[in-house]
Parts: structure tokens; C-alpha cells; sequence
């Protein structure tokens, strides 16, 4: 099941199901927390898991799901216009308060719009998104994956080294090696590809595919829940405060109005762009902040703030959706 490890989505109207959709996603978090903080969970079986998920449970799940059966559909450029047109009101604005702030650099403000903007898809999007949208969202959900990735990722990568000196062919040859390094975005071309082709994995590669996927949400929730005990509030709580901000409520929001206001196309396709763009901050974000050594603290700090806001937000967006 596309939900393994979580209840089957359901979707009547009413507050209490959207609890029981938010509440075993974020329970696992907190309980994966908990435990790291217990000592429980070590350091070393957090970074285990995470790349487990992110190299081997995750890529089985996109691909099990791109050659499911039945799985099929189109996304016209307005759905990308959305989406993308809210990450860049989200991005702006936080780059923008960034540069008015003392201290924080040209390459600091890109972060900080970059972390207002990009949302943790792997570990919660994914989850909660087919919990409330199954595989009606399935479909536009991996399509998003598929673009956000390379879009987001090479967008920051380019701001923050076009003064860098190098040349503009080399920066696109070394973004290209790095996701072709990626096993989610190779996991979504061959996914693609298998899907264009009419291929499906049949027999004992099918149960080892759906196997290995059957455990990804469980375990990305975990590494999650686990990974937050590194993060710390302490470093600037203010700031991180407005980055969560953003990423939680400015992002969504400005993908609500483009998705529902502005442009037609299908409920579902509307709601998991919004819902996309609700997730908390991505740990991509930490990544680049450490890579390019800026804004370490800030950006570690915000990944934890607007994950705990989480909770409170998503359900706010699943209600607002009609997903509750």
C-alpha cells in the first residue's frame, strides 16, 4: 500500500479525521525524537536510517508507485506555475527580511529564502500526502518530486555561486553529476521511463520492491523524529521563528490562492501542491547552509522550529483543503 505503516486515508468531513491523519505522521516524529533524546537512538542508527530511506525505502516506493497499475495522468504547466510561483513569492520574502537583517550575507540571505521555500518532502511530504490524498494524489505528488528536486536544488546552487568565477557550462555539469548521484531523482527517471514503456516489475522483484517500500514512511518519520536532536532553537529563536513562518503559512498560502484562485485544474492537483508547499522546512536547506558554510545555526534552527509548528499548521491546511 502506498500508506504502508499508516492507517488507510480516509477523508469525511470533520476536525477528528484530520487528527488521524496528522497524528500517527507526527507521533512517529516525536516518538523518534524522544527516543534519540533518551539515548535511545544513537547518532550514528539516526544517520543509518536517513540514508537507508534516502537510498534505498523511498526509491522503491516511487518506483513501485509510478509502475503501479492504473497509475496514469497529466500536468498541465499550470500546475507547475503554482507551485513553483508560490516558492518564489516564499523565497523572495525571506531573502528580502534576510538582507535587511545585520550580519547576513549575500549567500545567508539566499539560504534564508531558500529555507522559507523548499519543504521536507522526503520525510514528511511523501507520507503525509498519501495519507490524505491516496492514489488520487499519488500521480501529481511524484510528478512535483520529480521537478522540485532538480528546480530548487539547482536555483540555490546558481545564485549562490554565480560570483563564484565559474563558468555557467561547468556549474550545470557539476548540478548534473549531483543528481545523477541522487537515488531519488535516478529513481524517478527510471520510474518515468518503466511507466513510459509499459514496463512493471512482476513476481520476486515486485515483493522485493514493495517490501523494501512498505517500510519507507515508517522509517523516514523515525530518521526524522531522531535527526531533530542535533538541531538546536537556542542559536537565534527569532529568526527562525520567521523563517518557519514563511515556509509554513506564506509558502501554502501563496500556492492556495495561485492553485485554487487563479488557475483551474483538478481538487486533487490543487490540494497536493498546497499541501506540498505546507510541509516544514527540508533538510536539503541544512545541507546547502553547511556545504557553503553560512547560516549554519539559523537554518538548523528553523528546520526544527516549523517542524514543530507542523503539526498545528498541517492541520490547519488539511481543514482549510477539505481533507479533514
Amino acid at each position: 500500500m502506498l500508506w504502508a505503516g499508516l492507517p488507510p486515508p480516509r477523508t469525511p468531513p470533520g476536525p477528528v479525521n484530520a487528527l488521524a491523519i496528522i497524528a500517527p505522521i507526527f507521533g512517529i516524529v516525536l516518538i523518534g525524537w524522544a527516543a534519540a533524546l533518551a539515548g535511545l537512538l544513537s547518532d550514528k542508527v539516526s544517520d543509518g536510517l536517513s540514508e537507508y530511506v534516502f537510498a534505498v525505502a523511498v526509491p522503491a516506493l516511487i518506483i513501485a508507485t509510478l509502475t503501479k497499475p492504473g497509475m496514469s495522468g497529466t500536468v498541465a504547466w499550470s500546475y507547475w506555475v503554482a507551485y513553483f510561483g508560490g516558492a518564489g513569492i516564499s523565497w523572495f520574502v525571506g531573502t528580502l527580511i534576510a538582507r535587511r537583517r545585520a550580519g547576513i550575507d549575500r549567500r545567508g540571505a539566499i539560504l534564508h529564502g531558500f529555507a522559507a521555500s523548499q519543504s521536507n518532502t522526503v520525510f514528511v511530504g511523501v507520507p503525509m500526502i498519501l495519507q490524505a490524498y491516496g492514489e488520487e494524489g499519488a500521480f501529481p505528488l511524484f510528478m512535483l518530486l520529480a521537478v522540485h528536486l532538480p528546480l530548487m536544488m539547482g536555483s540555490a546552487t546558481f545564485l549562490i555561486e554565480s560570483d563564484s568565477g565559474l563558468p555557467v557550462l561547468a556549474r550545470i555539469r557539476g548540478l548534473a553529476l549531483v543528481l545523477l548521484r541522487n537515488p531519488i531523482f535516478v529513481a524517478l527517471l527510471i520510474g518515468m521511463a518503466m511507466k513510459g514503456f509499459g514496463l512493471a516489475p512482476a513476481g520476486i522483484v515486485r515483493s522485493l520492491i514493495d517490501a523494501f517500500a512498505g517500510t519507507a514512511s515508517t522509517c523516514a518519520l523515525v530518521a526524522l523524529g531522531a535527526g531533530l536532536k542535533r538541531y538546536r532553537v537556542l542559536f537565534d529563536l527569532k529568526g527562525a521563528l520567521v523563517i518557519a513562518l514563511l515556509k509554513n503559512l506564506l509558502h501554502p498560502l501563496a500556492v492556495w490562492i495561485l492553485a485554487f484562485h487563479v488557475f483551474a485544474m483538478p481538487p486533487a492537483y490543487a490540494g497536493v501542491a498546497t499541501l506540498f508547499a505546507a510541509m516544514p522546512v527540508g533538510i536539503n536547506a541544512y545541507l546547502l547552509a553547511v556545504r557553503y558554510k553560512t547560516e549554519t545555526g539559523m537554518v538548523a534552527a528553523s528546520v526544527l522550529v516549523s517542524t514543530l509548528l507542523a503539526p498545528l499548521t498541517t492541520l490547519a491546511w488539511l481543514m482549510l483543503l477539505g481533507r479533514a
